[in-house]
C-alpha cells in the first residue's frame, strides 16, 4: 500500500487554518524572543529517526503474542509499512536490519523499493542472543564472550556476515548487542569473560570497511540476571575504546537500573568523542520497550537537552545514528511508532529553546532555582506547531495519527495481507 500524497493534501486542508493561526503565535513569540524560527523548523525537517525492522509486527511476552492483523510477513511489506509511516511524519527515512530475520533475498530489488519510498538503511544489527536454525554451535552459555573457542569464531563470523549485508544495502555501521551472562554465581569468571568479548570484538572491528562504525550497546540484565558481561555504558566505552576510533557505545534509553542519570551518561560520552547512537523508548520498570515519551518525557526531554549542547559544543562526537527500538502488544505497531516519532521531535524541539548561554550564566552564579526555570521554561512550551511547519513542508500529514486512521491504512494492510501473518523475527 501506497499512500498518495494527494490524500494527505485533503486530510490537511481540514486543519490547515487552526495549524496556521497556532503556528504564528508561536512563531511571533519565539522571534520575540530571539529565536529563528525558519532554522528550528528546517532543523526538524531534517532530523530523521531510524525504525527498525522487527517493531512493525506486533511485540510480544514469553506468556503470550496478540496479533494486530495485517502484519508485514517478509522484508518488502517491512519496508513498504516504513514508507507509510515516512509519507506521514517525514521523519522515518531509514531502516535498521536485524540479521538474520531479515536478509534479502534480492538486494537490488529491496534497495531500489526503498529508495522508491525515500528510506535509506542505518545499522545493521547482529543477533547472537538466539540459536540459529542449522547452526553447529549453541549461544546457551554466550556468544562472544563464550568459553569455546569455536562459539566464539561462530559468533564472529556471523557479525562479519551482517556487515558483508549491510554493506551490500549501504548501510554504513554494525550495531552490536549480547545477552552473555550468567544467572548464578560461580557459572562464569568475569575476568574471562570480559577478556573473551574484548578479543571478539577486536576481530570483528577488523572486518569493518572504513568508513563503518562499530556501535556496543549494553544492558544490565536480562536474559541474565546475575551478571551481564556488557553491562552498563563504561564497560561498553572501555570495549570501544580497546577496539579503535570507529567503535562507539550505543544508548539504549530501557537498558538502565531505574532512576539512572542517562543524561548525564550521554553528556560524557560525548564530551569524549564515543556517543554512537540512540535506541528510543520508555518504561516505567525495566526494559519495557513502551513507545517514547508516554512515561518520562521530562526525562527524555533532558537527555535531548544534553544532545542538543553535545552536537554544538562537541565536534570530537560524529554524527549520532537515532532509532526507535519499541515493541509490544496492546496497540497497533505503526501507530505506536508515530506516537513515539512525535515525541522524539518534540523533546528535540523543546531542547533547541533552551537558552543554554542563560542557563550557563545562571549555572556560574550557582543560581539553582533559575537553572530550573530555564529548563522548564523550555519544556513547557508547546512546540507542536513547529512539528506540524516541518512535515507540512515536506508534504506529510499535520497529524499522523488522524490521517492514518482517517485513511483507515490498518483494515487497508488486512484486506491486503490477511489477519493471519506474522512479522518475521519475533
Amino acid at each position: 500500500m501506497k499512500i498518495n500524497k494527494e490524500l494527505i493534501h485533503n486530510s490537511n486542508l481540514k486543519e490547515i487554518t487552526s495549524h496556521q493561526e497556532n503556528f504564528d503565535f508561536l512563531a511571533n513569540r519565539l522571534t520575540k524572543n530571539g529565536y529563528d524560527v525558519t532554522s528550528l523548523v528546517s532543523k526538524l525537517s531534517e532530523f530523521q529517526v531510524a525504525i527498525p525492522s522487527w517493531a512493525l509486527g506486533a511485540g510480544g511476552t514469553r506468556f503470550g503474542r496478540f496479533s494486530y492483523f495485517g502484519e508485514p510477513s517478509n522484508l518488502e511489506q517491512k519496508i513498504e509499512d516504513i514508507g507509510l509511516i515516512h509519507s506521514l511524519t517525514q521523519t522515518a527515512g531509514a531502516v535498521s536490519l536485524h540479521i538474520p530475520w531479515d536478509v534479502p533475498s534480492d538486494y537490488k530489488a529491496i534497495k531500489e523499493l526503498a529508495n522508491s519510498l525515500d528510506i535509506n538503511f542505518d545499522a545493521v544489527n547482529s543477533n547472537t542472543f538466539q540459536d540459529q536454525k542449522n547452526a553447529k554451535e549453541s549461544y546457551k552459555y554466550g556468544s562472544l564472550s563464550n568459553r569455546s573457542e569455536a562459539v566464539r569464531h561462530q559468533a564472529i563470523q556471523h557479525n562479519l556476515d551482517v556487515i558483508n549485508i549491510g554493506n551490500q544495502l549501504g548501510s554504513k555501521s554494525l550495531t552490536v548487542w549480547l545477552a552473555d551472562g550468567s544467572c548464578f554465581p560461580g557459572q562464569n569468571n568475569f575476568q574471562t569473560a570480559f577478556q573473551n568479548t574484548q578479543n571478539s570484538l577486536k576481530d570483528i572491528y577488523k572486518g569493518l570497511p572504513s568508513d563503518w562504525k562499530m556501535l556496543i550497546e549494553y544492558k544490565p540484565y536480562e536474559p541474565n540476571f546475575y551478571s551481564t558481561v556488557i553491562q552498563d555504558w563504561g564497560t561498553s566505552f572501555m570495549l570501544a575504546n580497546e577496539c579503535g576510533e570507529k567503535a562507539f557505545t550505543l544508548v539504549d534509553l530501557g537498558h538502565h537500573l531505574p532512576n539512572s542519570n542517562i543524561e548525564q551518561i550521554v553528556s560524557i560520552l560525548m564530551l569524549k568523542g564515543k556517543l554512537g547512537g540512540f535506541h528510543f523508548n520508555d518504561s516505567k520498570y525495566g526494559d519495557d520497550d513502551l513507545t517514547a515519551g508516554s512515561i518520562k518525557p521530562y526525562a527524555l526531554f533532558l537527555i535531548f537537552n544534553e544532545l542538543v549542547y553535545g552536537m554544538k559544543n562537541n565536534p570530537q562526537n560524529p554524527d549520532l545514528a537515532w532509532m526507535i527500538d519499541a515493541s509490544h502488544n496492546v496497540k497497533d505497531p505503526l501507530e505506536d511508532i508515530i506516537q513515539s516519532l512525535e515525541a522524539i521531535q518534540e523533546a528535540y524541539a523543546k531542547a533547541m529553546l533552551v537558552d543554554q548561554n542563560l542557563l550557563k550564566e545562571a549555572q556560574q552564579n550557582n543560581d539553582v532555582v533559575k537553572c530550573q526555570e530555564i529548563l522548564q521554561e523550555a519544556y513547557r512550551t508547546d512546540v507542536r506547531p513547529l512539528l506540524e511547519k516541518a512535515r507540512l513542508n515536506r508534504g506529510g500529514a499535520l497529524s499522523p495519527i488522524k490521517a492514518y486512521r482517517s485513511l483507515d491504512i490498518r483494515n487497508h494492510l488486512i484486506k491486503e495481507r490477511g489477519r493471519n501473518t506474522v512479522a518475521t523475527g519475533l
